[in-house]
């Protein structure tokens, strides 16, 4: 039987061109333009001297996140929220998933009570602006640690292991990996994955769109993540030691 075919022509298991450029931002303390096939998002990393309120005095950092997406990185144009008023619940979510997402491999007791802001800016969307948003903002916050080490503010770069993030779904009832938009917006379910290096859950968001779906299909969607996890930390691991990170 003919394994029903992809929009792009992938196979079910193979993700988009994946690409991660450092350094791209020269103000930026650690920058990277992620792409996923046709989603694009600039991750900048930023150094503050200082914590939130809450953790003042506590001798901890802290590692947080923007998010936000341009107003033409649509097929038409969306009004910027700041001229909404405020911040769309969507945003709100997938900032707070890609700070929890980084914070989860940073030792944030290794580097004082300085906050590192990593600012994630969607050029163009085409399906998985939030998990490209969390793979390419670990290499921005990487090498911004890297910096702080070359200026003497730390000894070691106080990043456990390595995270990313991948999409996985159920399209014409196939269990196919990263899924662009053509696939997303007709899926039967769609799932975030966040993973660590050696395998370990950050966050998983999951949900039918059709109907429900079922375990063994779950585990279908996992099989393929942590697939599509470990080429994305190769190409992390890759990009990083082009700077000598």
């Amino acid at each position: 039987m003919t394994e029903p075919r992809r929009p792009s022509g992938r196979p079910a298991d193979v993700l988009r061109p994946v690409s991660l450029e450092l350094g791209v931002n020269k103000h930026a303390e650690g920058s990277c333009l992620v792409k996923f096939g046709d989603t694009h998002v600039l991750c900048t990393a930023t150094i503050e001297e200082q914590v939130p309120p809450w953790l003042k005095g506590g001798g901890k950092g802290w590692v947080t996140a923007e998010y936000g997406m341009l107003p033409r990185s649509t097929n038409t144009r969306t009004a910027r929220e700041a001229a909404k008023g405020g911040q769309s619940g969507r945003t709100q979510e997938i900032q707070r998933l890609i700070g929890r997402a980084l914070r989860a491999v940073t030792d944030l007791r290794a580097f004082g009570e300085i906050q590192i802001r990593l600012d994630c800016d969607v050029i163009q969307a085409d399906g998985g602006t939030r998990t490209a948003s969390v793979t390419g903002a670990y290499v921005a916050l990487h090498q911004a640690f890297g910096t702080m080490k070359k200026l003497g503010a730390i000894h070691r770069i106080p990043l456990k292991e390595p995270v990313a993030a991948i999409s996985a779904g159920l399209y014409n009832g196939m269990a196919v990996l990263d899924l662009d938009y053509a696939e997303d917006s007709k899926a039967q379910a769609d799932a975030n994955f966040v993973l660590t290096a050696s395998g370990g859950i950050v966050e998983v968001q999951g949900t039918a769109e059709d109907h429900p779906f079922t375990e063994a299909e779950f585990h279908a969607l996992l099989a393929h993540a942590k697939k599509g996890i470990g080429e994305l930390v190769v190409l992390q691991r890759a990009a990083l030691a082009k700077i000598g990170l």
